[in-house]
């Protein structure tokens, strides 16, 4: 139990801004007066609040959102400055519009509506899933802030699902995710529906766990669906039981390619969730040393653990280390450039390439650190 004290404790001291009221962002249309506006439409099985939010409530109810967050002039990559009762839209990342969809015909009609007339390449859909500890707000933030940073293309949308926004609602976070796995199923039916042309779905720590029991139970039901219906998927720092990956992964028929899983070895975090699951000498999925654990696996381990230290969140490597986001922004162009289809991970990504059994690996090399 002192143990388990001790890493409750890291978890609140970790997170500093639990201290602030996290329940409530205002919504300032004359933020975008100074800063650009970011689309990011939203499905969510969060409780509605009386102020108009979603919070952490969980609901039966299904809604589909259209939110606008104006992103700050002054906004360098790799950072996410926001506030919660009185931002600054001259210097922090601020929701400047909440449009709740009356059903899913306005939600696909509007989402068609923006892809379509965009450039026949750039026609898809990048869903980000959050992970633990997370408001909706925030997540809407985070997807907006990695949208800008690594330039996505087409349409940014999130699944919010019901995490308590609190350090220490880990439990009830983990029970969200199951949960949530029915409306991630709906959103991804729904937005394939809409015919906008690619999904790209990408997760965030727990929100990996979600996303790969979703895909899981969409196998069960229509066999073949995720390699149809999605463009690839993407890991980042999962905060997944590696046993429980491999039983996910068997399940589906064709793994969706490219399938990529973003680690870090320094990954404080998931150190900490290994200990609260009692498994405190094991590796969680995000934070592995080895190949071994994942071969055999069609997938493509990132290791980003070179860039840990000018990254702003450990936890996130790929969205907070500025000088990784300009090479992942850069391996995005050249791929767009000669077909995706034509390119593999190792001819993108510089660094040292592994093989085992069908799985690839690649270390990055971070020169700004030494490492070649």
């Amino acid at each position: 139990m002192h143990v388990l004290f001790q890493v409750v404790i890291g978890i609140s001291l970790v997170f500093i801004a639990s201290c602030s009221d996290r329940s409530f962002t205002p919504v300032m249309p004359k933020a975008l007066e100074v800063g650009t506006p970011k689309t990011i439409f939203a499905a969510t099985v969060r409780k509605l609040s009386p102020d108009g939010g979603f919070g952490p409530g969980r609901s039966d109810h299904f809604n589909l959102l259209e939110l606008t967050v104006s992103i700050p002039p002054n906004h360098k990559p790799g950072q996410l400055d926001f506030a919660y009762a009185n931002p600054d839209p001259e210097k922090q990342f601020t929701m400047a519009g909440r449009h709740v969809f009356n059903g899913a015909e306005e939600f696909r009609s509007r989402i068609r509506t923006l892809v379509s007339g965009l450039p026949k390449e750039h026609r898809e859909v990048t869903v980000f899933v959050h992970g633990f500890n997370s408001t909706q707000a925030e997540t809407a933030f985070r997807a907006a802030q990695l949208a800008e940073d690594i330039q996505l293309p087409g349409a940014t949308m999130i699944y919010s699902w019901p995490s308590q926004g609190n350090p220490l609602g880990y439990a009830y976070d983990g029970d969200s995710v199951l949960f949530a796995r029915d409306g991630l199923e709906k959103m991804l039916r729904q937005v394939r529906s809409a015919r906008v042309g690619r999904i790209n779905l990408v997760a965030h720590s727990m929100g990996s766990q979600l996303v790969m029991e979703t895909i899981r139970q969409i196998e069960i039901q229509t066999p073949g669906w995720s390699a149809d219906n999605l463009n690839g998927v993407v890991l980042m720092s999962p905060d997944l039981d590696i046993d429980v990956f491999r039983s996910q992964m068997n399940r589906i028929q064709d793994v969706p390619q490219p399938f990529l899983v973003f680690v870090s070895s320094k990954d404080k975090l998931l150190n900490i969730s290994a200990r609260l699951r009692g498994t405190h000498t094991s590796e969680r999925l995000g934070n592995i040393t080895s190949l071994d654990a994942v071969a055999g696996l069609p997938i493509d381990i990132v290791d980003t653990t070179s860039y840990s230290d000018d990254a702003e969140s450990t936890h996130l490597v790929a969205g907070t280390s500025p000088a990784l986001i300009a090479m992942l922004n850069s391996a995005r162009k050249t791929a767009d450039a000669f077909g995706r289809e034509n390119l593999s991970i190792e001819k993108l990504l510089p660094g040292k390439v592994s093989y085992n059994d069908g799985t690839t690996q690649v270390s990055l090399a971070n020169s700004a650190s030494g490492n070649r």
